[in-house]
């Protein structure tokens, strides 16, 4: 197994699902309401320290990471699902700069985000969308009938470096010509 202790990915978070325009309609309401649902909120990219893992060589040639987008609402009042989050594992000591990436391409400065030291911490590297909102929630006293509903946002990408922290166990001290490269070579 080969040792990498640096990797770039690109992690982008889900979609929010779209807002419908529906109608309600049941047996004696001839001309019910706006019933259009929200859409789902975009999953979310969330990075977690795990323990058993020693080295980024997953990251070798997967560079690509997409959370699930929400679902589009549903009719008589009903919200779309939400996306799932996705879990990208690293090991225990990597350093996570983060680069942000608009909706144009466009890079931002890169930052120091987190340092994953300690097992098991989890850290969201980026957020998904908000689902777009149904017809339902525009209806007034004024506007009855509604024929338009809001998109959902979408998610947010960004360019992530991973750093692995090299911890020595143990270290060899001594004065000069003292044989300390003699005993690692025999050991």
């Amino acid at each position: 197994m080969q040792f990498i202790d640096e990797a770039t990915i690109l992690a982008s978070a889900g979609n929010g699902g779209d807002g419908i325009v529906a109608w309600r309609r049941e047996k004696y309401v001839p001309k019910g309401g706006p019933a259009g649902g929200d859409g789902g909120r975009g999953g979310d990219v969330v990075l977690l320290a795990d323990p058993e893992l020693g080295t980024l060589v997953d990251f070798r040639f997967k560079k690509q990471f997409v959370a699930e987008a929400g679902k589009p609402g549903g009719q008589s009042n009903k919200a779309g699902p939400s996306g799932k989050e996705l879990v990208i594992r690293v090991p225990v000591g990597t350093l996570v700069t983060r680069t942000e990436i608009d909706a144009e391409g466009n890079r931002g400065h890169g930052r120091l985000f987190a340092d994953l030291s300690t097992p098991f911490e989890r850290v969201r590297v980026a957020k998904g969308g908000r689902g777009g909102l149904g017809n339902q929630n525009f209806a007034t006293a004024a506007r009855q009938a509604p024929r338009f509903a809001y998109k959902g946002e979408p998610g947010e990408k960004c360019e992530l470096r991973l750093e692995l922290k090299l911890l020595a166990d143990a270290g060899v001290i001594g004065l000069p010509n003292a044989g300390k490269s003699t005993l690692l070579s025999v050991v």
